[in-house]
């Protein structure tokens, strides 16, 4: 397998990983984030935000990860490589996003955890589901 072709693979599955964590992750974190923002348009810009971040990392850490042109090194090691420095912008910036989550969480006054923002997310799933 040339360079160029096991750089890409490594590209595109990096990809996939992290698109599948962001499906697994968006219905919590839209969540956490209306019951922090306090209406579910802020949440969705923060939610947006959050995903671009736990995106790019990943990709950016398996574009720099870039094999060796002489070709002496075992293209499976290449895309490990790739996969490896991605996974690790993955879990890197997912911790991130969990740490500054769990910070103002423990901020919320417990009266508005309990009460202020169920309703709003409830009638707000009611309008999308509507739609």
């Amino acid at each position: 397998m040339s360079p160029e072709i096991a750089f890409v693979v490594g590209l595109i599955v990096t990809m996939g990983i992290v698109f599948l964590a962001l499906l697994y992750l968006r219905n919590p974190l839209q969540v956490i984030l209306a019951d922090l923002c306090g209406t579910v348009e802020r949440a969705r810009f923060w939610t947006a935000f959050s995903n671009i971040i736990v995106f790019l990392v990943p990709v950016i850490l398996a574009l720099d990860h870039q094999p060796a042109l002489n070709g002496i090194e075992s293209s499976v090691f290449v895309i490990s490589g790739q996969l490896e420095s991605a996974i690790t912008g993955l879990i890197v910036s997912v911790v991130i996003v969990g740490l500054v989550l769990s910070w103002h969480i423990s901020r919320i006054p417990q009266s508005r955890a309990a009460h202020g923002t169920d309703a709003r997310l409830s009638a707000s799933q009611g309008e999308t589901t509507a739609t």
